[in-house]
């Protein structure tokens, strides 16, 4: 049991982090309309940045990358490498299912990238940099995050780090999970594309 503690207590803490809803915190401060209501209704930084609030986006991306980051690095440094990783896949579960919003969250790409940060800045590179490629040649963020989410895993597998691609390989597993109105709206040529504001027509 004793054994099991650090593990415990890893997974509450970064669950606890991953669940603080930044995106919907900010927004309320400024005193937008509910980002719930909009969109996809997603509390993420693409919501966010359907509101037209340019600068709230960018703050929910930043608080949201930051938190997934914190909680491998701070519980790593308590309880060593291997807690490190179940704190940061506590943190992605905790911004997909907040306790707060009776576990209706975003889709956890920011959270997702900051756990990456922590663990491979060079496989978080290239992910972001995939990310980036996809997003301008298709401008759909659903669609570059899904591809993010499957070459994360490779990369770590070839970089020679196979318990951080099992951890990121569930992630992605998730990702597309919390996708599936998203793949379906892609399907049906609906899916809004970066930039495009609640409300405005979606393109053909």
């Amino acid at each position: 049991m004793q054994t099991a503690l650090p593990f415990i207590a890893a997974f509450l803490i970064g669950y606890l982090l991953g669940s603080i809803p930044f995106g919907l915190v900010l927004t309320r401060i400024a005193g937008t309309q509910d980002i719930r209501a909009i969109g996809s209704g997603s509390i993420g930084a693409t919501n966010v940045l359907r509101t037209g609030r340019y600068g709230l986006a960018a703050a929910t991306l930043l608080a949201d990358v930051l938190k997934g980051m914190v909680a491998v690095l701070l519980v790593a440094w308590w309880f060593g490498h291997d807690a490190g990783l179940v704190a940061g896949l506590a943190a992605f579960l905790g911004h997909l299912f907040p306790v707060w919003l009776r576990f209706k969250g975003g889709k956890g790409i920011a959270t997702g990238l900051g756990v990456l940060l922590a663990v491979s800045w060079k496989a978080a590179l290239a992910a972001a940099i995939v990310w980036i490629a996809v997003a301008a040649a298709f401008r759909y963020s659903s669609v570059a995050s899904l591809v993010a989410s499957v070459v994360a895993p490779v990369l770590l597998w070839f970089l020679g780090a196979p318990a951080e691609a099992l951890t990121f390989a569930i992630m992605a597993v998730l990702t597309f999970i919390m996708h599936r109105a998203n793949i379906a709206r892609l399907l049906q040529g609906t899916e809004s594309k970066i930039g495009q504001k609640a409300g405005a027509p979606r393109e053909a």
